[in-house]
């Protein structure tokens, strides 16, 4: 099968000269532009990956402030890291940020040059295409989704991005329309552009600087039909029950481990089975493992089959509080107390931080209607 032939840009449309002046005046105002700091950079890119703009200012104002240097990060504990990180998902990223930090701050400097960055771990082309060009002015193009779209649309381009000859059509035409002289304002441009006009849904195709020239308007097309994916993935579903166990003002945990989703994670005691298992059933579950008599607490559910959706995965959860008011149980292994007033202190799922919220409003509702 051939491969698929990479536009070629019409020599009308100076697409690097309207994106720079479109950019002059509507460029976003965050707190790592203006800056060649390779670290804020690398930092900013990453909390970014699958996070908005809105959430991800917070993160980044938190983490220069807890972690200013790459050497403050890299002495950093990994908890210290991933309760930064908290409510961010995708947990991975900020234990390659650790690992990553401490790297470059074992060899004493910042790499500056794409092929070094690559081999990095957690930084794939995009990321390195974003820190050579931002941090150094480097000819590297970054082709993420807002590029992706962009692209596909003004150019027409049917070919699907998750396919290896979609990844090559677009890196090429990235490359052929970036600006080499001015790299980062290009690569800047361009992802502000995608993320404030030519949008996933509803484009703002009427203050576009490119409506003359797009594919997708010339032709009538519905914009958001591009750009297009060949495969589409299966989202499989989990059933967890937790049960917060508390005794003494502390709430039973332990710590998740490798080759599962929230690996480093903190959590509550956790039966997973392939379908919802009733309260009865989960009650006598928790007994067993403590090796409690039902006499020894009050046990109430306080969530119901809450959703919560993961990239492939949807997780459908009960949660239930166990109250102990005799003698403390039998711990599982790897499980220990903690304090609710150290809770701050221990990276939680956004899955177990929400139960959380949400029993703590029933709470309160409930105290002011009394």
């Amino acid at each position: 099968m051939p491969h698929t032939q990479t536009p070629t840009p019409p020599a009308s449309l100076n697409f690097s000269h309207i994106l720079q002046q479109w950019y002059a005046r509507h460029a976003r105002t965050l707190p790592w532009r203006g800056t060649s700091d390779a670290y804020h950079i690398w930092l900013s890119e990453v909390i970014l990956q699958q996070t908005r703009v809105e959430q991800g200012r917070a993160y980044y104002e938190r983490f220069t402030h807890l972690f200013p240097t790459i050497e403050a990060l890299a002495t950093a504990s990994e908890q210290e890291v991933l309760t930064a990180w908290q409510g961010l998902g995708y947990y991975s990223r900020a234990r390659n940020l650790h690992k990553t930090a401490r790297l470059i701050a074992q060899s004493g400097h910042f790499p500056n040059d794409f092929t070094t960055l690559r081999t990095l771990p957690g930084i794939g082309d995009y990321t390195a295409a974003a820190i050579a060009s931002l941090a150094y002015n480097l000819p590297h193009a970054v082709v993420d989704g807002n590029v992706y779209r962009v692209l596909s649309r003004i150019y027409g381009i049917d070919t699907p991005i998750d396919t290896n000859d979609g990844r090559r059509v677009f890196k090429d035409l990235a490359h052929q329309l970036l600006d080499t002289q001015h790299s980062a304002t290009h690569n800047q441009a361009l992802m502000d552009f995608g993320a404030t006009v030519c949008t996933p849904r509803a484009p703002h195709c009427h203050e576009c600087p490119f409506h003359t020239h797009c594919a997708v308007i010339a032709d009538g097309r519905d914009a958001e039909d591009l750009p297009k994916k060949a495969h589409r993935q299966n989202v499989t579903q989990r059933h967890f029950a937790y049960v917060f166990i508390y005794y003494n003002n502390s709430l039973l945990l332990h710590q998740r481990g490798a080759g599962d989703i929230w690996h480093g994670l903190f959590e509550p005691l956790l039966f997973e089975t392939a379908q919802p298992l009733a309260a009865t059933q989960v009650f006598k579950q928790t007994c067993d493992t403590l090796q409690l008599s039902p006499e020894e607490g009050t046990f109430q559910q306080i969530a119901e089959q809450m959703r919560h959706q993961l990239t492939h995965r949807l997780i459908l959860t009960d949660a239930f509080r166990l109250h102990l008011t005799h003698t403390a149980p039998l711990l599982p292994k790897g499980y220990t107390w903690v304090n609710t007033d150290k809770l701050h202190e221990y990276p939680l799922p956004r899955l177990i931080t929400r139960i959380l919220e949400q029993h703590n409003r029933k709470k309160n509702d409930n105290q002011k209607i009394t």
